[in-house]
């Protein structure tokens, strides 16, 4: 086995699967709106723990997927055309944006809040039900190979850089406002809408795949 393509396989694709999900520009308006009352330190703390707590969110749901696939009985073609449909749903969300990313009423209680890193930064601003389905189906996906352990350790990795990622776009927040602008930050979210909702419709794809392959075998 060629372990370099097994490592760019789970790594790469988890964090390419999931980084526009997350979308952590899109959080950026977010960020400086519930944090407008805080200094540059007390900001960087917010978006750092905000950032751990995604990473655990989504490693929970990671480890937690398959039973939870069990429990409620439900098929993996089932979890991708269900998965598919909800990230295809936040791309066009995305794309032709109708919304704040939280309502007006979590805003505002956002705003008086001390402490907004697990709730609206965590969740629902990086680890939402898009998020959340992708890794379940990239769990289904990991424990029927052969290494599932190793797999899953890699996925995980895949979990951390994202995360990483993610902190690093929310620290440089300000900057990126200041540059981008109203426009930029706009143009960015639909372009990453554009690429949530290809991947949403290959999920739909594939669960479909799936189910005729499970049919023509029966």
């Amino acid at each position: 086995m060629d372990w370099s393509i097994e490592i760019f396989k789970y790594i790469f694709s988890t964090v390419g699967a999931l980084l526009p999900i997350v979308n952590p520009l899109s959080a950026v308006g977010l960020v400086m709106t519930i944090t407008a009352d805080l200094n540059d330190a007390e900001r960087a703390v917010q978006v750092r723990r905000a950032c751990v707590y995604m990473f655990f969110i989504l490693t929970t749901f990671l480890v937690a997927g398959g039973l939870i696939m069990n429990f409620f009985g439900i098929s993996i073609p089932g979890l991708r055309i269900t998965g598919g449909l909800i990230v295809s749903y936040l791309g066009f969300r995305m794309l032709f944006p109708e919304a704040q990313a939280i309502s007006g009423q979590e805003r505002a209680e956002a705003l008086h809040k001390h402490d907004v890193s697990f709730t609206p930064l965590a969740m629902p601003g990086l680890s939402g039900p898009g998020s959340i389905a992708v890794v379940i189906g990239i769990a289904s996906t990991v424990q029927k190979g052969e290494h599932a352990v190793l797999d899953h350790f890699l996925v995980v990795i895949g979990i951390a850089i994202t995360a990483v990622i993610s902190y690093l776009v929310l620290r440089a927040a300000t900057r990126l406002n200041q540059l981008l602008g109203t426009t930029g930050m706009n143009a960015i979210a639909r372009i990453m809408g554009f690429l949530l909702i290809c991947i949403g419709v290959q999920f739909v794809i594939n669960g479909i795949l799936d189910i005729v392959a499970g049919v023509r075998s029966s």
